[in-house]
């Protein structure tokens, strides 16, 4: 079986491939002080939970934005599966070509994503990952990488919100009943939420007008169902976009 990890910066999601099936999909908190052996004895009780066998795990495939953590998975992976894992980075061969500036400086999680949309898609496509920043990556028809936009995530706006004026509590991200708010929370609500919606509306909407054709949206990462409610602009959503490209490059790499 094939074990593959997402570290972002406030959730990693941990996908578990028997062949092509994805059997298993969790998420867990990212915390960057926890050690080796602390996130190993989290994810084996996991495992033993879901019915998946520790020892029948033999492939590890991971992406990281968190470069203390990559050590950390990197190190558990090879004590408790010993398996070496494949850390999608410069040089990792994902089949999409990288059209940007600099392409060592883009996300492994956002090639990932990229490779994974045109694997299942195969056409041009816009992935819109809703999580800790939302970002937004541009796959041309021809399978090329070619940039994309990076907002502030919902959290973290909604964070920086509360953290930079006082009289302003911490909220649930909930949809309000109403754009109009009749409290403090209900207009924070309908800021933050209808806000997000507009601004990937928009931006969407700048990054089609730049394509020769019409690209497939996805949406994908925690906040997607919420802002998907919200609008028509998503064509698809895929929770395991990212599990799914980790598979594909392991078996491209590792063949």
């Amino acid at each position: 079986m094939l074990l593959v990890i997402d570290i972002g910066n406030t959730n990693i999601s941990i996908g578990v491939y028997d062949a092509d099936r994805l059997a298993l999909s969790l998420r867990v908190a990212t915390v960057i002080n926890r050690m080796p052996d602390e996130y190993a004895a989290l994810l084996l009780q996991l495992l033993d939970i879901n019915g998946i066998k520790a020892e029948s795990i033999n492939k590890v495939a991971l992406c990281s934005v968190v470069p203390p953590l990559t050590d950390t998975f990197e190190e558990l992976s090879r004590r408790y599966f010993k398996a070496e894992p494949l850390i999608v980075g410069a040089g990792t061969k994902t089949g999409v070509k990288i059209r940007m500036d600099n392409p060592r400086e883009v996300g492994a999680d956002r090639i990932v994503n990229a490779a994974a949309a045109y694997q299942l898609y195969k056409t041009a496509c816009i992935v819109v990952d809703l999580g800790t920043a939302t970002t937004f990556d541009t796959v041309s028809a021809d399978g090329e990488y070619i940039g994309g936009a990076i907002a502030p995530g919902l959290n973290t706006a909604a964070e920086a919100l509360t953290s930079r004026a006082s009289m302003l509590p911490r909220i649930e991200l909930h949809r309000p009943e109403k754009a109009i708010g009749t409290s403090t929370v209900k207009a924070m609500q309908s800021g933050l939420i209808f806000g997000y919606v507009g601004l990937v509306e928009a931006v969407i909407g700048r990054i089609q007008a730049e394509l020769p054709s019409q690209a497939t949206v996805i949406a994908t990462g925690g906040h997607a169902d919420l802002l998907a409610a919200e609008t028509r602009i998503f064509n698809t959503i895929n929770h395991d976009l990212t599990l799914y490209g980790l598979r594909l490059i392991y078996y491209m790499n590792r063949a």
